[in-house]
């Protein structure tokens, strides 16, 4: 039986096309995403068990539909320049730890991302009113109005921490991985993947309009579902749970995450005799093998 690996069946054909010089990679665009965790003890998940929230994409969405992914999204340009009201460790750390030493706005841009999206797509909110602290229900129809405002970019996230005398907590979130969508994707992404712990008194929600189903999930249970073939996944998906499943604790991940690997993954594609050979080095389960007369629809990858 074949894997969960979410393969387009048009990438043969644009991996052939941008060999043959047809085609002109696009820039990716900066993103942010979060697994969010719990191990019972915030009312998420299963007592005593580490679990990873997950959302399913709906099958018509042109980018990956029907597959499982954690709360992100793009960049938002004015946190580049924003002052934001922050909590953690300074930017030059964090641009530091994300590989952007000479950029700090956008190392800030895209911690905000990460917490904005975050709270438009999960409900989550890690920020609080002191440097110590996070707030706590965040379910009132006034919340709801400024979530609105986000994802509609009519609200800055800056101005938004500003009206609610809030401090992003950057501390809270680890940084776990960064992929880079393959250059023959018409929709890049440089996303970099945290790890967060569900605060205390929130609860997760499926706020996206681009899900159809959320799930708190353990890594071991979800990884197996995907070998299964029965719960569709891109490679940075499977991956960032896999590498959730030898810990089994949420602090013992978020003490873990200050080891994790933080250089870019980037699909390789070549052509041989014909045939196209698409790899992510250093994860060899992804690597695929068309043949010259074209691919399978799926058991692929991202």
């Amino acid at each position: 039986m074949s894997n969960g690996q979410w393969y387009p069946p048009e990438w043969p054909d644009r991996i052939r096309a941008l060999a043959n010089g047809e085609l002109v990679a696009a820039t990716p665009k900066r993103a942010a995403t979060v697994l969010l965790l719990s191990d019972g003890t915030s009312g998420a998940g299963d007592a005593g068990r580490l679990s990873v929230h997950m959302l399913r994409r709906r099958a018509s969405m042109a980018f990956a539909g029907g597959a499982y992914a954690y709360p992100g999204g793009g960049v938002d340009p004015r946190d580049d320049d924003s002052r934001v009201r922050w909590a953690g460790p300074s930017l030059a750390r964090w641009a530091e730890r994300l590989g952007l030493p000479d950029d700090p706005g956008a190392a800030q841009a895209v911690v905000c991302a990460a917490v904005r999206e975050t709270f438009e797509e999960a409900g989550v909110l890690l920020a609080g009113p002191t440097a110590q602290t996070v707030v706590g229900d965040i379910t009132g129809a006034d919340w709801e109005a400024d979530r609105q405002a986000l994802v509609a970019r009519e609200l800055g996230f800056a101005e938004f921490l500003d009206r609610r005398q809030l401090v992003l907590r950057s501390d809270l979130l680890g940084a776990w991985a960064r992929w880079i969508t393959p250059e023959f994707e018409p929709r890049r992404y440089d996303t970099w993947f945290f790890v967060a712990a569900l605060p205390a008194g929130q609860r997760t929600r499926n706020a996206s309009t681009e899900a159809d189903r959320t799930v708190w999930i353990a890594p071991g249970e979800a990884a197996a579902g995907y070998d299964r073939g029965e719960l569709l996944m891109m490679p940075p998906t499977i991956s960032t749970l896999r590498g959730l499943q030898p810990y089994g604790t949420v602090a013992e991940v978020l003490a873990g995450a200050a080891d994790r690997d933080m250089a870019p993954v980037l699909a390789r594609a070549r052509l041989e005799d014909g045939e196209v050979v698409l790899s992510w080095p250093g994860h060899e389960e992804f690597t695929k093998h068309i043949p010259a007369a074209g691919g399978g629809a799926r058991g692929g990858a991202r």
